[in-house]
């Protein structure tokens, strides 16, 4: 491929290539020579121009494909257009002459049609530049057209379009001849040309101005004949060509010039909108020509032109745009509704017919008014909706009021009235569903009356009427939840009123039934009393049905549908009316068959239908039951259910006798019966009726051969039987669009009608299948096929063997009894239903049966694979696959496989080809590879069949079957993979583009093989290189492709190519296809670019931004996308899409890819992120851009930029988005959270105001996000206070994640206050609207939320601020003090514990933040806080203050507290105490709803917990609050059992008793929850639970309570070490420590208690008989489990071992310590390890004294443990905190008093002498390494033993001779800072008070010390560090000769004075010395000074004996005072500064 790039063609290289390659080289040199010319110059372009053109042209002759002439004439015409233009007259002329050649061969066809094409390219190109020669060209090119074949016309028709492009209006001479041709091109047979032909006169109506003008009527009247028998395409290309005419008829203005011609006039709205009706209510019939059974009203209009004809309508007023829809709405909308009224009867002259039409007209308004208008505009166009409905309303009164029965029923108008009023109250029902809560003001509007027409409609006597009405109701309810409950109210009072009027029950039937199927939609529910009053009217109406033959059947039918809709609601509902359901539904059904017998004999026609009617009303109620309430199908339920079944499968045998006797009346009601039994057996297990298998499966086999079915729907019945991917290669009609809700009617057949409401009014509370739009339930002929043949699979695949044989003989005979169209029919059932039973048997893993059962099954699949019906073809081969998938035999399957192989080889006709390579391809994809020799020869056969030019289809379904043979087959396929790959390429090559189903399949081929290939794609060999470029060749072939759907193919291709050869693909070129697609007609084409792009994000979301932004500045004006890249970038155009967007998949996807281009960029571009999202908030077309500003600027000073807001609207410059539906603004505010949170991990300045200033200022570009808090406070302003619920949601959910994270940053130009603390106004007006009366309870319970949060973030310093907001908080707890009764019934009463628990859990916020500041307050910080000065000069509050607000309210808030966390230990009761509650519920709960209110209970008990411990600690357990007790029964809220007595009872609790029972609660849920942590358990809950633990521990009472309850305290520990081994969290795990330190203390108060009061009490007894307290008791064993010291053990241990391994003796591998390397432990992990320390060393106190033995060696184990593993050397010889803490815990355990009780004294010591040796082997060598462990650690520890034991533990010869050869050890060491630790520990020994423990030490070290000493007086110091040992040395001697012995003394001081003398300085010297020198000799003289008096007699002595020292001394003295004379004053403060410091350490050795 490589030769084929350069700029001529490599002929050498050409000519040795094989035919296939050929094409593919002349392609690929094609394709690079494009984009080779535009980077050439034109001098090099000149110079080569003359060859290039003749190669270009000699290729011409060479009968290039499709794809390459395409691209041969492109590159003609750029060559002319860079280089020079002399020859193009020649090459047109060369053109011509191959279109004139009279070859009529189909070899020189291609040269013909590359001619054209070229002509085509070149005028587009040069245009006018070509002058006249055009006139020429266009008469050949249609003079060619009357010979030629439909792929001439079809090249011909797109040539004529380009050249009309590139002359413009330059060619009006031949505009008509090129009209005329286009005219017969328009009702071609082919559809291929038809749409070529709408292309060429789209462009031509451009200048030709009589197509809009004088012919403007035939130009439609074509367009309605070109829709008669056309596809899809053909209606999406007419339909674009007739609404772009008829709207520039309405818009154009024309010429001057043309002005003086009569001819031209200017056309009305009214002509056009009557043209188009024309075509839709007469087709294409014409004006006047009406034919004679036209007249006569016998004819209709086809299908396909009555949809085509929609689609116009849409593109029509599309093109028109919405501000014109928005002026001319209500004269749209008349003529809309015109075309379904009685005025054109034709319209809806049958039910079918209307229903059709009806959808027509529903579609027209969705498009138009649900997708061109905002939000305002709709609110607008549906007040015109309601005008609309209340004059009919009027209309329908008067015709009612009219005495006369006869004139009333008979009446015109009504009937003519009901399609208007369906599609209207339709249309209205779906405009305020997607307004959602911003259609508030619309209901609220009195004039409008939206709400009264509704209602008033509900009684109109067309039964559609009324299903409208109340789907419209459900739709009001669902997008406004507040109305639901009044809804409901008022419909059932009208029903309990009305019950007499036929009308009106079901009307008001339906209405309810519709409301109540609105509730799962409202997650805030209704009333939970609801459902009883619906039960007990439903009831009444089926007893009272019976009273009134006029109504029996209304009101029996009106009774189930009320309890059927009421299923839906769920168990929390249905279960406490289940009884009564039971009940009536065992009545309705005679008890036995011989009831039934003597039933048939009685009643009449009537009296059947009410029956009928009845009993499928109660299968249908049971039906919905089993649906909706899984829970409550109990054993029990169940056996309740199932006896009446027997009974109604009878009577469903009987149905045909019944039928026969009373005649058609029963004819629908038995079919309903039918379905709706069927319909509840599918939803049963067939356990359930197994007596009734074969009557059932024989009821089925008639029905589904019955004689009198006419229609064959195999269009609903087989698809969902076929495999998905298979139907692609069916009908387009079966795939996705976004016209399918009007498409659908072609697809089911031209007698069958759509779907519709008013077939199954029962549909009207399920959810519609296809998202929100209206249930479309197929009329039950149809329905109850299909579920007749759903229930045929489960039933056949559970009756005995020889009855299933039975069945499926009796089924293939009936086909063959039956003949012609009937034959068909049955074939359909019979195949549907084989096939369901065979996916059943799959699906559930069973088996067919014998070998007999095969015969039948294999007859008839065999038989639909041949059949004419592609569609049931397709089933069929799905069937097969699964029959051999059943079988599970090889051999068997090798059977099937050779009958295709045989068929396929022997058979010419397609139909079988077609059905064989399907049944071959699904064999593979079932079956996987069968095996390589059938692998072999499958390809061979499909290779073949797709090489069969003769039949498209056959190539379409071999090459499908191929890809399903590809895709399953794997890496077995690898072998086959060139080949294919080649076949691929030429086909694509050489299919003509018109067989756009060919196309399609090779992309699913192409893709399925670079799916196998895979990661190989990667590899760089020369094979690997050839496949990958011919797989992006294949795919560039595709993208070229007109079709829309094998573009879309290429777009996954290179999807898919992208993911395992990213390198590979081009990535400018992918996204440039993208964008440009991403507003394709085609739904399937943009989903397959969103599919793309959202893959491409995820790696490359920058770059794919980069080139989406570049392809917008480069393309200049070709790209017309709707999506306005180039000012708002690729994201702001998919905003932008998914704001337009209705399919749900697709939404997702784009919400998927702007959340990864966010993730991967949003920090990056910050402030453009920033501003689509605000562009999107601020661009609503609500009132809240208004409001913004006036709130904004309420407390702001300067207004200069806010007042922007209000003008930047009316600047001029469009909006980039122009008003976005809610659903856009809620997402743009999610992303505004998504964006804080992405900042959050990326660099610290973009919380940092001063840090982020700084950076700006150095780089201009760099963007941080805490310059933009003022936009992100706006923009969650702007949806918090939105009339959307949903954006108020999402608004709140902003600002709180703003005051979270922006709440603790400064304002660098105010120290002291924070940068959040200028917005409070804003703030507070965000949250004011949240507190009205009428905001549901979700966004008060938000608000609630960020009011707690806001106080709590402490950004608010002064009162009066913080008042605003805490009196939201204030009015919300006075509303709710009521209790559950007292808030809104508008709502479940689940949603008003939301909001009760919402707003305690705010309060409990603010309380725990106030007292937590009051206690930081009181204590004093270690370093007063910067700001306090300021503070306080602000007047602002202090500490206390917050608490003083929230004071007030305690006593209520404490009450309500304690009332909220009794109901939630309630509510987490397991279920087996569900006896044992209240019946009434709990405070704030009620019992029905307790499954609802649990939730929320779980979002807030924690906080709640938390404030109520801490408001219990504050008063201290110790006095009863004087609120409490008796006198306050009288309050509204008495929480059963709790802070008063029960009323009953007349004894009042003593205050301990409450105490003790609150003390139990609080208790009892921490330990319920940390016991059983859930994964969903949030970390703020279990922080919240132990700070409460923490908090109730504080104080003495509890403490008493706990220590005095062994087994609660061991409990507690339990439960803690769970939550310390499921938690990571260090914060956890440290609270959870602080409680185990504050039990443990708890336990050390209670043994010290008892120890005081036992000596109290036994103070006169001896002391040996005191018991001993604590644990270990006498014995010293420890039980675990009984045991609180050894469950504090375990924990410990498991901390310890945690964050230090080596401590585990298993781990090491060794039981004794093993000497691993020292380490450093990260922060959180030092402060848990000292924290498990701590607890450790205060263990012992609540041991008895043989308790103490049992652990001290665990505790002395772990403790040095810890000093061992962690005792690493720190700079400066400082200790690390952990070898600290171990330590302090050491010090605390050898200072215990355990170690002097007599009882343990003996074995402690023993104890504590093993600690020390090991404490002293730390130091040895192991296995001969030396351990770097830090000595000083280590000595300290051993000088903590020498002090702090008694001496009998370390003066034990051989313990102590260690001890000391340490010390000597160390003194040697050269490490200046060892050395001074060292003399300061060994001067606290020397200075032990016990002789026996110092004196050892003395005589040891002192002369070693005193050489050290000596030895740097030689050596005079040079260093601070050695001045310091120096310092040290002398204490330590000083502090000897002070221990010393009178004797010994002398001897001391006659050493220590040399060696000071000898550092002094005479004053020659003195002036000269260094620094150090001088400190030496000031340190020595002052000592002398002290010593000298001290002891004088020896100093004396001395000095006399020494000569030289005397000397020195006095020459020093003397020099000393001169300086002092001499110095300034300030140096005898230095001097002071040294006399007293030393003087303190003097009095420190004392």
């Amino acid at each position: 491929m490589e030769l084929a790039h350069s700029i001529l063609l490599n002929e050498d290289a050409y000519n040795q290539l094989g035919e296939v390659q050929k094409a593919e080289f002349i392609f690929d040199w094609l394709r690079y020579l494009e984009k080779l010319l535009i980077a050439t110059s034109r001098s090099d372009v000149r110079e080569k121009q003359k060859t290039l053109v003749e190669q270009l042209l000699s290729l011409l002759n060479s009968s290039p494909g499709p794809p390459t002439r395409k691209l041969l004439a492109k590159n003609l015409a750029l060559l002319y257009s860079i280089g020079d233009t002399f020859s193009v007259y020649e090459t047109i002329d060369k053109c011509n002459d191959l279109i004139r050649s009279k070859d009529d061969s189909p070899s020189y066809l291609p040269t013909k049609l590359a001619a054209v094409v070229c002509l085509g390219s070149l005028y587009k190109k040069l245009g006018r530049v070509l002058g006249n020669t055009f006139t020429d060209t266009v008469g050949n090119i249609l003079k060619a057209m009357k010979s030629a074949e439909s792929q001439g016309r079809y090249e011909i028709m797109l040539s004529l379009q380009n050249i009309l492009n590139g002359l413009g209006a330059a060619a009006t001479p031949c505009h008509r001849d090129v009209y005329k041709a286009a005219r017969s091109c328009l009702t071609d047979r082919s559809m291929a040309v038809r749409c070529a032909a709408a292309k060429c006169l789209l462009e031509l109506q451009n200048e030709a101005v009589f197509m809009w003008s004088t012919d403007l009527d035939s130009v439609a009247t074509l367009c309605f004949k070109s829709f008669e028998g056309s596809n899809y395409d053909v209606r999406i290309s007419v339909s674009k060509l007739l609404g772009t005419v008829l709207a520039k008829a309405i818009i154009s203005k024309h010429p001057g010039a043309a002005a003086s011609r009569q001819s031209t006039r200017r056309v009305s709205l009214e002509e056009v909108l009557e043209l188009l009706g024309t075509g839709f209510l007469r087709g294409s019939s014409g004006f006047l020509r009406a034919s004679g059974d036209m007249l006569k009203g016998t004819s209709s209009v086809s299908r396909d032109v009555r949809v085509g004809v929609t689609q116009a309508y849409v593109v029509f007023i599309s093109t028109l745009g919405g501000t014109w829809l928005e002026k001319n709405f209500a004269a749209f909308l008349s003529h809309i509704l015109s075309l379904v009224s009685q005025s054109h009867p034709k319209a809806t002259q049958t039910q079918i017919d209307a229903v059709c039409s009806r959808r027509c007209v529903s579609f027209i308004l969705r498009a138009t008014v649900g997708g061109l208008l905002g939000e305002k505009a709709q609110i607008a166009a549906a007040k015109d909706i309601c005008q609309a409905i209340w004059k009919l309303k009027k209309v329908m009164d008067a015709v009612m009021s009219d005495g006369n029965l006869e004139t009333r029923l008979g009446s015109a108008d009504v009937a003519a009235s009901q399609h208007i009023l369906v599609c209207a109250l339709q249309e209205l029902g779906n405009l305020i569903h997607s307004l959602g809560t911003t259609a508030a003001p619309l209901l609220q509007d009195s004039s409008a009356g939206i709400l009264d027409n509704v209602i008033s409609v509900t009684l109109h006597p067309s039964i559609s009427v009324r299903l409208a009405a109340a789907w419209c109701l459900h739709c009001i309810a669902v997008a406004l939840p507040s109305y639901l409950t009044p809804l409901l109210d008022r419909c059932l009072e009208r029903l309990a009123v009305l019950k007499s009027s036929p009308e009106a029950v079901t009307g008001f039937s339906f209405a309810v039934a519709a409301l109540l199927g609105a509730v799962k939609h409202c997650p805030l529910g209704i009333p939970h009393g609801k459902g009883k009053i619906i039960m007990a009217l439903a009831e009444d109406l089926l007893c009272s049905a019976a009273q009134n033959s006029r109504l029996s059947a209304q009101r029996t039918q009106a009774g189930w549908l009320l309890i059927a809709a009421l299923m839906t609601l769920g168990p929390a509902f249905v279960g406490h009316h289940l009884a009564r359901v039971l009940l009536l539904w065992k009545c309705v059904f005679p008890v036995s068959p011989e009831d039934l017998e003597s039933e048939k004999s009685r009643g009449d026609s009537f009296t059947w239908q009410v029956t009928l009617e009845g009993r499928a009303g109660a299968l249908c109620a049971i039906k919905s039951f089993v649906a909706h309430c899984g829970d409550l199908l109990t054993e029990e339920v169940i056996q309740h259910l199932v006896p009446p079944l027997p009974c109604a499968v009878d009577l469903l045998t009987q149905l045909s006798s019944i039928l026969k006797t009373y005649g058609s009346p029963l004819k629908t009601p038995s079919v309903v019966y039918r379905q709706r039994l069927y319909e509840l057996l599918i939803l049963l297990s067939p356990e359930t009726y197994e007596g009734n298998l074969s009557a059932i499966l024989k009821e089925l086999a008639a029905d589904l051969t019955a004689p009198d079915i006419q229609v064959a729907a195999s269009t609903f019945l087989l698809p969902p039987l076929c495999h998905q991917d298979d139907l692609l290669i069916l009908s387009p009609l079966l795939q996705e669009t976004d016209h399918r809700f009007i498409e659908e009617q072609l697809l089911l057949g031209s007698g069958i009608a759509c779907g519709s409401l008013e077939y199954d009014p029962y549909s009207i509370y399920e959810k519609d299948v296809e998202g929100d739009s209206v249930p479309k339930p197929l009329p039950p002929t149809l329905s109850v096929t299909s579920s007749a043949v759903k229930l045929f699979g489960v039933v056949c695949a559970h009756v005995g063997e020889a009855q299933r044989l039975l069945v499926l003989e009796q089924l293939l005979d009936s086909i063959k009894h039956t003949k012609g169209a009937r034959q068909q029919v049955v074939q359909l059932h019979v195949v549907s239903a084989v096939s369901s039973f065979l996916k059943y048997v799959a699906g559930s893993k069973g088996h067919l049966g014998p070998e007999e059962v095969r015969r039948p099954v294999l007859a008839l699949v065999m038989g639909a694979l041949e059949s004419p019906n592609p569609l049931l073809r397709c089933a069929a081969a799905e069937a097969w696959a699964r029959l051999a998938q059943v079988v599970e035999d090889g051999v068997f399957t090798a059977a099937l496989a050779q009958v295709s192989f045989d068929k396929l080889k022997s058979a010419r006709d397609a139909v079988t080809r077609t059905g064989h390579s399907l049944a071959l391809g699904s064999l593979h994809r079932y079956l996987g590879g069968i095996s390589s020799q059938h692998l072999n020869s499958c390809v061979g056969i499909l290779y073949t069949l797709s090489q069969d030019s003769t039949s498209p289809d056959v190539q379409t379904w071999a090459l499908h079957s191929l890809s399903l043979i590809i895709d399953s087959a794997g890496p077995l396929y690898h072998t086959h993979a060139e080949p294919t790959l080649s076949l691929i390429i030429m086909l694509l090559l050489n299919v003509p583009p018109t067989h756009a189903e060919v196309h399609q399949s090779l992309g699913r081929c192409l893709n399925a093989l670079i799916t196998t290939l895979g990661p190989e794609l990667q590899g760089n060999s020369t094979s690997v290189s050839t496949l990958r470029s011919s797989c992006l060749l294949g795919c560039a072939v595709m993208q070229d492709n007109p079709d829309c759907l094998v573009q879309a193919q290429a777009i996954s291709c290179l999807q898919q190519l992208h993911m395992f050869a990213p390198r590979h693909v081009n990535l400018s070129s992918l996204v440039s296809c993208l964008c440009v697609n991403l507003c394709s007609p085609y739904l399937l084409l943009r989903r397959a670019v969103l599919a793309c792009l959202r893959q491409l994000v995820q790696r490359e979301a920058a770059e794919v931004s980069e080139h989406a932004v570049m392809l917008a500045k480069n393309s200049g004006e070709e790209l017309t996308l709707d999506a306005n890249i180039r000012e708002v970038g690729l994201e702001g155009a998919l905003l932008t899409l998914l704001d337009k967007e209705t399919d749900r998949k697709l939404c997702h996807d784009i919400k998927e890819t702007l959340n990864h281009m966010l993730t991967s960029m949003a920090v990056d571009k910050l402030s453009f992120w920033l501003k689509l999202c605000k562009d999107v908030l601020a661009a609503s077309a609500d009132f809240a851009a208004v409001t913004c500003v006036d709130t904004m600027q309420e407390e702001e000073g300067d207004r200069g930029d806010d007042a922007s807001v209000l003008t930047s609207r009316s600047d001029g410059r469009p909006h980039p988005f122009t008003n976005p539906r809610w659903a856009t603004r809620v997402f743009a505010a999610e992303c505004v959270c998504r964006i804080i949170t992405q900042c959050e991990n990326a660099h610290s300045a973009h919380f940092d105001v001063a840090l982020a200033q700084d950076l700006k200022k150095k780089d201009s570009r760099s963007d941080f996000l805490v310059l933009h808090l003022a936009d992100l406070i706006r923009m969650a302003f702007m949806a918090a206070t939105d009339h959307s619920d949903q954006l108020r949601l999402s608004g709140l959910e902003t600002l709180l994640v703003v005051i979270r994270r922006f709440a603790t940053i400064p304002e660098p130009e105010f120290p002291g206050h924070v940068i959040l603390e200028q917005y409070q106004a804003n703030v507070g007006a965000a949250l004011r609207p949240a507190f009205t009366s009428e905001t549901p309870p979700d966004v008060t319970a938000k608000a609630c939320q960020v009011c707690s949060a806001w106080i709590a973030s402490g950004v608010v310093s002064d009162l009066n601020d913080i008042r605003r907001v805490h009196q939201l908080l204030v009015a919300s707890l006075t509303k709710i003090q009521v209790g559950k009764e007292a808030l809104s019934h508008l709502y479940n009463e689940s949603a008003s514990t939301m909001e009760i628990l919402a707003v305690l859990k705010a309060w409990a916020e603010v309380y725990i933040i106030a007292v937590e500041r009051h206690k930081n307050h009181r204590q004093p910080l270690k370093t007063p806080p910067a700001c306090s000065e300021e503070s306080v000069g602000n007047g602002s509050i202090s500490p206390d203050g917050l608490l003083d607000l929230v004071h007030a309210d305690l006593g209520t808030l404490s009450r309500l507290w304690l009332a909220a966390l009794q109901d939630f230990a309630l509510l987490t009761l397991p279920s087996e105490f569900a006896s044992q509650l209240p019946v009434e519920g709990g405070a704030f709960y009620t019992a029905e709803t307790s499954e609802n209110a649990k939730l929320h209970y779980y979002n807030s008990w924690a906080l709640i917990l938390h404030a109520t411990a801490l408001w219990l600690t504050g008063t201290g357990f110790v006095v009863a609050d004087p609120d409490e007790g008796a006198p306050n029964l009288s309050r509204p809220v008495t929480p059963t059992s709790m802070c008063q007595g029960s009323s009953s009872g007349p004894r009042v609790k003593s205050p301990e008793d409450v105490y003790t029972e609150r003390f139990h609660l609080i208790l009892g849920i921490s330990v319920k929850f940390l016991c059983s942590l859930r994964s969903d358990a949030t970390m703020e809950s279990i922080t919240a639970c132990l700070h409460a633990l923490q908090a109730l521990l504080d104080v003495p009472w509890p403490r008493s309570k706990i220590g005095s309850d062994q087994d609660l305290g061991i409990e507690l520990l339990n439960v803690l070490h769970r939550v310390i081994l499921t938690r990571e969290s260090p914060s956890i795990q440290l609270a959870s420590l602080e409680v185990v330190r504050q039990i443990i203390c708890a336990a050390q108060e209670h043994v010290k208690e008892k120890r005081r009061s036992a000596e109290v009490d036994d103070g006169a007894a001896e002391k040996e008989t005191l018991p001993e307290f604590g644990e270990g008791k006498d014995t010293g064993g420890l039980v675990p489990g009984k045991s609180l010291v050894f469950a504090t053990l375990e924990l410990c241990v498991c901390i310890l071992v945690r964050q230090l391994p080596g401590l585990n003796p298993k781990l090491t591998g060794s039981p004794g310590v093993k000497a691993t390397k020292p380490q450093m432990l990260s922060e959180d992990g030092s402060r848990l390890v000292s924290a498990a320390l701590v607890i450790l060393s205060e263990l012992p106190a609540v041991c008895s004294p043989e308790g103490s033995i049992s652990i001290l060696p665990t505790i002395l184990y772990l403790t040095i443990g810890v000093l061992r593993e962690t005792a690493v050397k720190l700079p400066g010889g400082q200790l690390s905190s952990t070898v600290a803490a171990s330590l302090q815990a050491l010090k605390g355990i050898l200072a215990s008093p355990m170690a002097r009780a007599e009882k343990s004294h003996s074995a402690w010591t023993d104890l504590l002498r093993s600690a020390l040796t090991t404490i002293l082997d730390c130091w040895d060598p192991v296995d001969g390494t030396h351990q770097e462990l830090d000595e000083v650690s280590l000595l300290t520890a051993i000088t903590v033993f020498i002090l702090s034991t008694s001496p009998e533990v370390t003066t034990i010869p051989c313990l102590q001779k260690r001890c000391i050869e340490k010390f000597k050890a160390t003194l040697e060491i050269k490490d200046p800072m060892v050395q001074i630790k060292t003399y300061q520990l060994l001067l606290s020994i020397f200075q032990y008070p016990n002789p026996a423990v110092s004196y050892p030490y003395i005589y040891s070290l002192v002369s070693s010390i005193v050489e050290k000493l000596q030895e740097i007086d030689r050596r005079k110091p040079e260093e601070t560090t050695e001045l310091q040992i120096f310092q040290e040395g002398i204490k330590v001697l000083e502090a000897l000769v002070a221990v010393a012995e009178e004797q010994h003394r002398s001897q001391l001081v006659a050493c220590l004075l040399p060696i000071l003398i000898s550092f002094l300085l005479d004053e020659n010297a003195l002036g000269s010395a260094t620094s150090i020198m001088r400190n030496l000799h000031d340190f020595a003289l002052q000592n002398l000074m002290q010593i000298g008096p001290q002891y004088s007699s020896v100093f004396k002595s001395v000095m006399a004996s020494s000569p030289a020292l005397k000397a020195r001394l006095e020459a020093a003295i003397k020099g000393n005072q001169e300086t002092v004379k001499v110095k300034t004053p300030t140096s005898k403060h230095t001097n002071n500064s040294g006399k007293s410091s030393s003087i303190q350490l003097k009095t420190n050795f004392l």
